[in-house]
């Protein structure tokens, strides 16, 4: 059975993106501990992960034709 390579890119993306939360749960709950370095960390972190969203969506791998 022959999957279109584009289910795969899509479901790599998801898992990528979806493991964000994995870093952010830990962060959250320790927000006060962390400070405000920590939460710079974190704001660095979220807008390289928005970097990668938006290139993926102007690159069109997110559309599903």
């Amino acid at each position: 059975m022959k999957f279109d390579v584009r289910y795969y890119l899509v479901a790599i993306l998801f898992i990528l993106f979806d493991l964000e939360i994995a870093f952010l749960f830990p962060w959250a709950v320790a927000l006060k501990e962390v400070g405000i370095v920590g939460f710079w960390a974190v704001i660095l972190f979220l807008g390289i992960l928005v970097v990668g969203f938006v290139y993926e969506w102007k690159k069109g791998a997110l559309d599903w034709e």
